[in-house]
């Protein structure tokens, strides 16, 4: 057990355990941020103070020192930071500090959109013992299980209730304790409680009597139940019973063999391991690890056929990847392209433009946006683009430059990208087809205008400078600094041959029409289309823009009228066959959800092989009528939303304030497909609420349906606000009892909250 409130010998004892790491707390690296030291902290070029930094013996909380008035101390939770960077690699640390310092220099990136840290340490050894040590509790927390990460979050919550840090709780801070978790219970109940805790009659609880009140605390009914149903062995569940439970109740291809391995890995009490059982602890524990979850854990790795043209593929796609925040003033980041790059988006959008001193920028055209340098985001591209994904990352130019800075940009783009760059066809003559992923791992394809045929690669036909049109996709075009639509331009922009040779297998042309496309298009030459375009033909013409997708790429932008930077729902793209359906990343949504969703499984690759129907060019299949066909395997989903665990609290400034959730289950798919259904609302619990609500949805397609669950603080006079999300490809759920995890708005995961459900998607007779 990690409890917080025992003594040093068995906190320390504790921790490890929790770490599952028993050399954690020896470590030298950990042992010098235990200790703290003064380190710089940077701002901008006038703005370098320094400050104490010090981690706390918890492992999970860094103290820095601040000389504002009303926050002399302040923590932040190793829980919110998203990495660790060594060296200058944060626009903050290049911009105001000289290169000289590099190997002084770290960042610490956070969750969501709080600002990173820029530190300065006084020596080489300083800076990397801070970055090693960081790392190593992240990389250990990121190894906790289901149950680990629960009790880390109530030990945290109990640290915080504790006000006088004498590792005992009063009733007062029970009380505390209880609100911070986020339950609600009456005076009544918790005096109940803690003198059902309170043996030694103290008025305190400390100890074995809070390990008691822990165990009352997290109790799970419902398991028990389902425990209880299975164990048939003289009150425990033997090998057989447990192949009998993951057969019947779980639905899975398993042997015997399967059932002793997970009493092997799971199982905490020896004596019932000699026997081949698994006690109802150790069914708890196998419960809350991968192999209980949602998501089947084969979907984990890339388990699709990666060897076909990457036009049978969703990409997962990014529109105007330089902004972190809105489409009008918001900062242009390379850190924008980073953030993508690390949740697998493959396509990002490079709006170039003339910049001073010769150098293209990046920015939105016509906009406040601020401007970031075209090589340094090259340079980021670079370092990140194959860290979560080995697979092909497309770079869309939206080109706006003079020749000058056109040939400056390829010259950029050659030297920075070298040979992963593709600069030629992988085919020694003219290729037909695309290739595949699998054939273009780790390399960088430019997407933009080309001033000729792909066939002049092998001809040797060579054009000069020409004149050519900007295209009618130019979406930096389509708004002024007001948000107002500004005028189609009519003007035309010289291309430089050093940029358009660079353009092999994604050539921006005019879509004219499928017709036109066909009888005149290329195979390599693909259209941009603005999402009410694409909407309408997905809705008018979607068979003809599937059979449009299965020879060609094309690619959806967001409305310039999206200010905001809000996001059009990219499902029914993805039903026409759309490879490039473009989000803004930097939003979080609905539709960034159903993104993140579809792109979860095939390993994060950010490759998802389409249905064969989507594929296959004798195909009749359109998502608006749905005549009979093979994409028809008629599936009922029969799903019972049993219970939520540790919910957080959403206004953690009012400590009286507990989440009355309720649970929203949605499958998104072909129209016919597309449902909702929801729980009621539990008053005034967060942390274990139940419902045992049962729906049940009839599925046509169930290859192209995702399903998303939505866990909300009902409000019964304005909008409900959000808890948590999780969504995923209908095709990657497992059936039978299991634990969803659950994100925030912004995608990340909450360690300790989740959803208990029971699944069944059986084939409809």
């Amino acid at each position: 057990m990690c409890l917080v409130v025992m003594s040093k010998v068995e906190k320390e004892k504790i921790l490890k355990e929790c770490h599952d790491n028993p050399g954690l707390e020896g470590d030298v690296d950990l042992q010098v941020l235990l200790v703290g030291g003064k380190l710089m902290k940077v701002k901008s070029s006038s703005w370098k103070k320094v400050r104490m930094y010090k981690l706390h013996d918890d492992y999970v909380t860094v103290w820095q020192e601040s000389h504002r008035i009303f926050k002399r101390k302040q923590n932040f939770s190793i829980d919110d930071v998203d990495s660790v960077r060594k060296g200058r690699q944060s626009e903050g640390l290049q911009k105001h500090t000289e290169a000289h310092v590099e190997d002084l220099c770290f960042s610490i990136f956070f969750k969501g959109r709080r600002r990173n840290l820029d530190l300065v340490a006084t020596s080489v050894e300083e800076a990397r013992q801070w970055v090693n040590g960081l790392e190593k509790i992240l990389s250990n927390m990121k190894k906790l299980n289901r149950q680990q990460t629960s009790e880390h979050w109530i030990f945290n919550c109990m640290r915080k209730a504790d006000k006088n840090n004498d590792n005992m709780m009063t009733l007062k801070e029970l009380k505390h304790f209880l609100r911070q978790i986020n339950i609600e219970v009456d005076d009544a109940y918790a005096k109940l409680l803690f003198t059902k805790c309170d043996t030694s009659n103290s008025g305190t609880l400390e100890g074995a009597e809070i390990k008691h009140f822990y165990d009352l605390l997290t109790h799970r009914e419902e398991i028990d139940v389902i425990y209880k149903k299975h164990a048939t062995t003289g009150g425990q569940m033997s090998a057989d019973d447990l192949l009998n439970f993951l057969l019947n109740e779980q639905r899975e291809v398993a042997t015997l063999e399967d059932a002793l391995r997970l009493i092997e890995k799971y199982e905490l009490d020896d004596s019932a391991k000699h026997m081949n059982h698994m006690t109802k602890d150790g069914f708890l524990m196998y419960m809350q690890q991968e192999e209980g979850s949602i998501f089947n854990p084969a979907h984990k790795k890339v388990f699709q056929d990666m060897s076909q043209p990457i036009n049978h593929y969703f990409i997962s796609s990014s529109h105007n990847t330089y902004l972190m925040e809105d489409q009008l003033k918001g900062p242009s980041s390379t850190e924008a392209y980073i953030k993508a790059l690390m949740k697998s988006c493959r396509c990002v959008e490079l709006d170039c433009w003339d910049g001073a001193q010769g150098e293209p920028v990046i920015y939105h055209g016509h906009t406040l946006t601020s401007k970031v340098l075209f090589k340094d985001v090259i340079k980021a591209i670079k370092e990140y683009a194959f860290k979560t994904s080995e697979y092909p990352v497309i770079l869309s130019l939206e080109n706006h430059c003079t020749l000058e800075q056109q040939k400056l940009m390829a010259k950029h783009m050659i030297s920075i990208l070298g040979s992963a760059l593709l600069t030629s066809p992988l085919e020694d003559q003219m290729p037909t087809a695309f290739p595949s992923p699998q054939e273009l791992k780790g390399r960088f394809i430019i997407k933009g205008k080309r001033l000729n045929k792909l066939d002049a690669v092998f001809s040797g036909t060579s054009p000069g400078v020409e004149e050519d049109c900007v295209s009618e996709e130019d979406e930096a075009a389509e708004t002024n600094s007001n948000g107002q639509k500004a005028k189609a331009k009519k003007s035309k922009i010289k291309l430089a041959k050093q940029l358009s040779d660079l353009v092999i297998y994604c050539k921006s042309v005019h879509f004219s029409g499928f017709e036109h496309a066909k009888d005149t298009q290329a195979f390599y030459e693909m259209s941009s289309f603005k999402e009410s375009k694409a909407v309408n033909l997905a809705e008018t013409a979607a068979k003809a823009f599937i059979q449009h997708n299965m020879t060609k790429l094309s690619r959806i932008y967001p409305a310039g009228s999206r200010t905001a930077s809000s996001n059009y729902n990219p499902v029914p793209l993805w039903n026409a066959g759309c490879q490039i359906v473009a989000l803004n990343f930097q939003t979080p949504s609905k539709e960034m959800d159903l993104n993140q969703g579809r792109f979860r499984s095939n390993g994060l690759s950010g490759y998802v092989l389409k249905p064969e129907f989507q594929r296959d060019p004798g195909s009749e299949f359109n998502p608006m009528t749905l005549t009979k066909g093979p994409w028809i395997k008629r599936q009922a989903f029969h799903i019972m939303v049993i219970s939520a665990q540790q919910l957080p609290k959403l206004n953690k400034d009012k400590p009286k304030s507990i989440v009355d959730p309720l649970v929203k289950v949605e499958i998104y798919g072909v129209p016919r497909d597309t449902c909702s259904k929801e729980t009621r609302s539990i008053e005034n619990n967060g942390f274990n609420p139940m419902w045992n609500e049962t729906f049940q949805f009839d599925i046509q397609v169930p290859e192209l349906a995702m399903l998303r669950f939505l866990v909300e603080d009902y409000d019964a006079t304005s909008q409900n606000d959000l808890i948590g999300h999780y969504c995923l490809p209908l095709t990657s759920l497992q059936n039978g009892y299991r634990h969803v995890p659950l994100l925030t708005k912004r995608g990340d995961v909450i360690p300790s909250a989740g959803l208990f459900v029971h699944l069944m998607l059986l084939d409809a007779k």
